[in-house]
């Protein structure tokens, strides 16, 4: 690898490990703010009944995650989310994911519960973060729904 395509790599790495604790920070404070809806199902039920009140979508699967079903919710989600102009993430590290959730939540209800859809909502909150993760999925136009992995603390 030359010096160029070192420096390429780790500048990638830099701003993806940025992204991920922006990310981790913004759902955080969403969730203390009573501004995230988690879980497929509850997902659903938002985008259908007041869709202009989602900021964010987050498929979160882990990449050995072959299940049918889930994948169909995904593909179902993800058109919803992109007919209403919805920014959409998907993420892996769900064990992270998981955790970050338990953390921020007092009552640590989701500990077992479906994670795999999660919803930022409220888009007249100031969330934090939120512009910073809606660039990187927009610049990430290589991908057809940018990805994100979340790393271990």
């Amino acid at each position: 690898m030359t010096p160029e395509g070192t420096l390429t790599s780790s500048v990638t790495e830099n701003s993806m490990q940025s992204i991920g604790v922006a990310l981790e920070e913004l759902l955080v404070a969403a969730q203390k703010q009573e501004c995230l809806t988690i879980g497929i199902y509850e997902s659903a039920q938002l985008l259908n009944a007041d869709p202009d009140s989602v900021v964010l979508c987050v498929l979160a699967a882990d990449g050995d995650e072959a299940d049918v079903a889930l994948q169909i919710h995904f593909t179902l989600l993800q058109a919803f989310c992109r007919d209403s102009s919805i920014t959409i993430l998907r993420v892996s590290g769900l064990r992270r994911l998981r955790q970050l959730l338990a953390d921020a939540d007092d009552d640590n209800q989701r500990q077992d519960g479906d994670i795999h859809c999660i919803l930022v909502t409220n888009p007249h909150a100031d969330h934090c973060h939120l512009r910073e993760v809606g660039t990187y999925c927009q610049e990430s136009v290589d991908q057809w729904i940018p990805e994100l992995v979340l790393q271990e603390h």
